[in-house]
């Protein structure tokens, strides 16, 4: 179903981010892109917009072949690029080598793309409150996506156009209600976890963490903290809006295994599968929800 053939134009998807979680939702969209199916609006938050990233360039597998092939090299992922480049996911490697030579991304169809909008979602290091680039109306649109998917305390913080942001999720992990708040009609969500999974209190150590790294920044350690309170609202929220119809949402069936950060491929590629079989038998559901 090419985006053209929506019954309106003002459709959002939605991609929660979830770091190596992001598995499930490179299997959603990679069966998409073989079912020719785009959307009008997309939205990524954190991990989602560098899924997001391979939607618009419309490369499948791309997103899954990267991971997979660099999730054990420590270029891309370890803790000696935290200690040394205070990034545990090492972004200059992934926007660079890896980008430009070894899986390449390509930049000619993402740019192009004039018939998809594509929103990153970050969160402003200064006030705490979410920003959203648009990749059109963005001097340096990959550098949000980079700072959309870096992570409190195990990323370094991003400059875009002259202020520093951090992984999206922080501020708004789920940005449904930026897509109504825009008059998009129909939204559809890709989460990364099952429909039970609620975010637990911050430990004392997380608080302690995040107050020694962030104390210089009130605003946006008072949403940090807030995390697992707004989180658990807003998938109460959303289970309530898919009830009355007025969202589609795809996610895990059983809670996700992988972690964030998560070295076993075997259980990567598991999960991509999942993510494969879930957004397959979502197709027909979703384009009945889209088109009613």
């Amino acid at each position: 179903m090419n985006l053209l053939e929506f019954k309106t134009e003002k459709t959002a998807l939605i991609l929660e981010g979830g770091a190596l979680r992001s598995f499930f939702t490179c299997g959603v969209l990679d069966v998409f892109m073989e079912n020719d199916i785009y959307f009008p609006c997309v939205g990524g938050v954190s991990a989602g917009s560098l899924c997001a990233i391979n939607y618009l360039s419309k490369q499948i597998g791309r997103t899954a072949k990267v991971n997979l092939d660099f999730v054990n090299d420590k270029r891309y992922v370890s803790l000696r690029s935290l200690i040394k480049d205070k990034m545990i996911f090492n972004f200059d490697f992934l926007f660079g080598e890896i980008s430009h030579e070894l899986v390449p991304l390509d930049y000619e169809t993402f740019f192009s793309n004039k018939q998809q909008k594509f929103f990153a979602f970050t969160t402003d290091c200064e006030t705490g409150e979410t920003k959203a680039f648009e990749k059109d109306n963005c001097s340096d649109f990959l550098t949000a996506c980079r700072a959309s998917s870096s992570m409190p305390v195990l990323s370094k913080e991003v400059e875009v156009e002259g202020r520093n942001y951090l992984d999206g999720g922080v501020a708004n992990p789920i940005p449904y209600e930026w897509a109504m708040e825009n008059g998009y009609e129909k939204i559809v969500l890709i989460l990364t976890r099952d429909i039970s999974y609620r975010k637990k209190p911050l430990s004392k150590l997380m608080k302690m963490m995040y107050r020694g790294k962030y104390k210089n920044h009130p605003g946006f350690l008072k949403t940090v903290y807030n995390v697992p309170e707004h989180y658990n609202e807003i998938v109460e929220n959303i289970i309530r809006l898919e009830k009355e119809g007025k969202i589609f949402v795809i996610r895990p069936e059983e809670p996700v295994k992988v972690k964030r950060v998560d070295h076993d491929k075997e259980k990567l590629r598991e999960l991509y599968q999942i993510g494969r079989e879930t957004g397959g038998k979502s197709i027909k559901p979703m384009l009945e929800y889209l088109n009613s």
